[in-house]
């Protein structure tokens, strides 16, 4: 399988990008609409041919591209049953399962950022977006957050997967391109280290950070996949 994982600075953002060596049919997650000429011109060289486009949940801190990823390819875009939005081609559910040539992403609903995150599963990979990060973890302060719920997406469903299941995520601050379930059971500060439900709801509560810059744009436009608004 043919794999990238890129990375868009402003918002320490990272868009993946999956393809099936041998039908050339692809698909991306969290593309940002700043590094859209990038992407494009990368699916160009390799000579793809784009499936599908998925957003792991509403976005606070950038603006997807999907909608232009759309327009510019026919990929068909994807976002969660719960996102409650209706610009999208298919609206993913537990369970569900998105394929591209021979391969195919498999979907966890994993709640707690927000109310539509989603996290894909495939060949021993797993695409977290922002409910699990390398020694960290989403917040859960707005846009539908429960710490309740995170905890629970990410101690019974991801820390479920099998010890050696890479994990990328949709955010790094860090420089760090990966973890194993592995490491973020034994590291995490947050919710590894066998941190009880209490003790991981008293962090959360403490953290007190700032809102994200461009949660006023992001959100609007990301519920409409990213579409121009009028």
């Amino acid at each position: 399988m043919i794999f990238y994982q890129l990375f868009e600075a402003e918002s320490s953002t990272y868009t993946y990008l999956l393809a099936d060596e041998a039908s050339r049919e692809a698909i991306v997650i969290d593309p940002v609409l700043e590094t859209l000429e990038r992407d494009l011109k990368l699916i160009s060289e390799l000579g793809l041919n784009l499936q599908w486009v998925v957003d792991t949940h509403v976005h606070a801190d950038h603006i997807t591209s999907a909608a232009q990823l759309r327009k510019r390819l026919g990929a068909k875009t994807c976002v969660s049953k719960n996102a409650n939005i209706s610009c999208a081609d298919r609206f993913l559910s537990e369970g569900d399962t998105l394929s591209f040539g021979s391969c195919k992403l498999n979907v966890l609903t994993t709640p707690g950022h927000t109310d539509s995150c989603i996290s894909l599963t495939c060949d021993g990979m797993i695409f977290t977006g922002d409910v699990l990060l390398i020694r960290g973890t989403g917040r859960t302060d707005f846009q539908q957050g429960s710490a309740e719920k995170m905890y629970h997406s990410i101690t019974q469903k991801i820390f479920t997967l099998p010890d050696d299941t890479k994990i990328y995520p949709g955010h790094d601050y860090k420089g760090m391109s990966y973890s194993t379930v592995a490491l973020e059971k034994k590291f995490n500060p947050r919710i590894g280290i066998e941190k009880s439900y209490e003790d991981f709801k008293k962090i959360m509560s403490e953290l007190h950070l700032a809102q994200p810059k461009k949660i006023e744009i992001a959100v609007a436009a990301n519920l409409l996949c990213g579409d121009k608004l009028n």
